[in-house]
C-alpha cells in the first residue's frame, strides 16, 4: 500500500511542480486523504523534485549545456565575461544564493511550522492574487537577454519564498518576473533554470539524510524512488505543455485553481476534517 501511495504522490509531484499552484503544498494536502492519512515530509518531498529537476535537464538540455560551457570559459576568458550565456550562468549562481542561505539556516522551520496547513491555506490565496495582479499589469516587453543582475537576485529572493508550501517555486519566481516586466515564456524558462541548482541540493541532501537514517522518513527509499521515477515521467510532459501554453494563454486559470483550493482547505480545517498539523 505505501508502494501505491508514494506512486500516486509521484504523479501528484510531477502534475504540479511546474505548474504555478505548488507542488509542496499538493503533497502536503493529497497526503491527508490516501489510506495512512499522513504528511508525506519535506524529505520525501525533496527527493521527488529531483525527478522533476531532470525533467528540465532533458526538456532545457542544450540551453543548459550551452550556457554552463561559455560560463565556464568566461572564467578563462577565453569568451567575454558579458557573453549572454556567461551572464546567465552568473545570474542563474546570484539567484541561487537567497533560497541556499536561507534554507540552510531555517531547516527546522521548514520540516515542521511551515507545514502547517493553514498556513498553507492562506499563501494559496495571497500568492495567487499576487500572480493574478502581476499576470494582468506586467508590461511583458522583457525577454531573458534584458536580465539584470539586480533583476537576477530579486527572483532568487522570489523563489526563496517556495520554502512554504503553498507559494509555488515556478509561481513565485514567475510572478516576480512579471512584475518586472518579462514576458510570460522568460518568466517561466528563468523559473525552472533558476530552480536547478536549488533543488538538485535540497534533495541530494535529503537523500543523504535518508540513507543516513533510513527510518526517519515516511517512505522507504524504494518507494521514493519509485515516486521519483514517476515524478520525472508526468513532469517532462507538464513542461512541454505549459511552454507551449504560455505563448498563447495567461496565468489565470492558475490563480483561480488556487484561490479555489485555498478556499476548500480552509473549509476543511474549519469543518474539523482536516488537522493543521
Amino acid at each position: 500500500m505505501h508502494l501505491i501511495e508514494a506512486i500516486i504522490l509521484g504523479l501528484i509531484q510531477g502534475l504540479t511542480e511546474f505548474l504555478p499552484i505548488s507542488s509542496s503544498a499538493h503533497l502536503r494536502i493529497v497526503g491527508e486523504f490516501l489510506p495512512s492519512a499522513t504528511d508525506p515530509g519535506a524529505t520525501f518531498t525533496a527527493i521527488t523534485q529531483i525527478g522533476t529537476e531532470l525533467a528540465v535537464l532533458v526538456y532545457f538540455w542544450n540551453t543548459i549545456v550551452r550556457i554552463i560551457a561559455r560560463w565556464a570559459q568566461s572564467l578563462s576568458g577565453r569568451v567575454p565575461r558579458n557573453d549572454p550565456d556567461a551572464r546567465m550562468g552568473w545570474l542563474i549562481i546570484i539567484g541561487s544564493l537567497p533560497i541556499g542561505a536561507l534554507g540552510f539556516l531555517f531547516q527546522d522551520v521548514i520540516r515542521d511550522t511551515f507545514r502547517n496547513l493553514w498556513l498553507v491555506a492562506i499563501v494559496l490565496i495571497v500568492f495567487g492574487l499576487l500572480l493574478g495582479a502581476a499576470d494582468a499589469l506586467g508590461r511583458r516587453t522583457r525577454e531573458l537577454s534584458d536580465l539584470t543582475y539586480p533583476h537576477g537576485l530579486a527572483l532568487g529572493f522570489a523563489q526563496a519564498l517556495a520554502l512554504i508550501p503553498g507559494v509555488s517555486r515556478s509561481g513565485a519566481t514567475t510572478t516576480m518576473g512579471l512584475a518586472l516586466g518579462y514576458s510570460r515564456p522568460a518568466a517561466a524558462e528563468y523559473a525552472f533554470l533558476l530552480a536547478v541548482p536549488a533543488v538538485f541540493g535540497s534533495g541530494l541532501y535529503e537523500l543523504y539524510q535518508a540513507i543516513k537514517e533510513p527510518g526517519a522518513a515516511v517512505f522507504s527509499l524504494g518507494e521514493t524512488a519509485a515516486a521519483t521515477v514517476v515524478a520525472f515521467g508526468v513532469g517532462l510532459a507538464v513542461i512541454a505543455f505549459l511552454m507551449r501554453y504560455l505563448k498563447r494563454g495567461s496565468f489565470l486559470p492558475f490563480v483561480l485553481y488556487r484561490l479555489a483550493l485555498g478556499v476548500l482547505l480552509i473549509v476543511l480545517l474549519l469543518a474539523g476534517v482536516l488537522q493543521p498539523y
